[in-house]
């Protein structure tokens, strides 16, 4: 019956897991760029039972009095890097990643520590300087900059902020006819070296290596909408919700059956 309560009590630590993992992604269903993560559960391992202080030549036999489940646990949180929606704006500095691939950037924390972060938003704006930045002011890299990991003035995309531009799906800017700079778009090679790094940004991990975005490409005048369904995630939230209530009666009616063992089957 104990046992019973623990398994019960994990099940329920397990939705409420997964209940964070939907509410973020219901959070973020209007986050440019945005990608949904989802959650996968496993359970622990089995362990041999024994009885306690028991010296019996029964109890010492090997395999003890069988097996027992130590309930459930998250197995693996993992990211769902399906295609978002396009949203036309029209805004020439919106431009959006058709495809597997991310724009790179030089992220400052608050600490003035600079970092290339990777990003799927492409919601940016031109400042005076001709600087193409994101939303919170960070830097957009060029190529180079994007490819080896580098960041400085000389890495930035820069355009005349006076003129028109347009932006070639392989990431070339051209004014008046001519090629001023090339957005950096890239890919990770294996995709569990990257991370959520938070402000819709990603972060590499170690070991990971960065290559060229060859099955991506830019597109000028809209953003990716996120991934989010809000309906399947509302359904699963209630699907949540009736596991946990479950959970719930199961300890209850455990509760009941051990204070029924305790108090009247004692008393016999």
């Amino acid at each position: 019956m104990v046992k019973g309560l623990y398994t019960a009590y994990t099940g329920m630590i397990n939705e409420q897991k997964r209940l964070d993992t939907i509410t973020n992604n219901l959070a973020n269903s209007n986050t440019t760029g945005f990608k949904k993560e989802g959650m996968v559960a496993q359970s622990f391992d089995e362990r041999l039972a024994i009885k306690i202080k028991d010296t019996s030549a029964l109890a010492n036999r090997p395999e003890g009095i069988g097996y027992i489940s130590l309930g459930t646990k998250v197995g693996e949180t993992y990211t769902n890097w399906e295609q978002g929606g396009f949203q036309i704006t029209d805004k020439p500095s919106d431009l959006a990643v058709a495809g597997s691939g991310f724009f790179a950037v030089a992220y400052t924390n608050k600490a003035g520590e600079t970092s290339v972060m990777y990003t799927r938003d492409g919601a940016f704006t031109v400042d005076t300087d001709g600087y193409i930045r994101t939303s919170n002011g960070d830097y957009l890299l060029n190529s180079e900059g994007a490819l080896t990991g580098q960041y400085g003035e000389d890495y930035y995309v820069q355009i005349d902020p006076a003129l028109e531009y347009a932006v070639a799906q392989d990431g070339t800017i051209t004014q008046d006819g001519e090629e001023v700079d090339t957005i950096g778009l890239v890919d990770v090679a294996d995709y569990d070296y990257i991370n959520k790094y938070g402000e819709n940004l990603y972060s590499l991990i170690d070991g990971g290596e960065i290559i060229e975005a060859e099955n991506g490409y830019i597109e000028q005048g809209v953003l990716e909408s996120s991934n989010v369904n809000v309906v399947d995630e509302m359904v699963t939230m209630i699907t949540i919700a009736r596991a946990y209530e479950a959970g719930q009666k199961m300890i209850q009616a455990e509760d009941e059956t051990l204070d029924k063992t305790v108090n009247q089957v004692g008393q016999v």
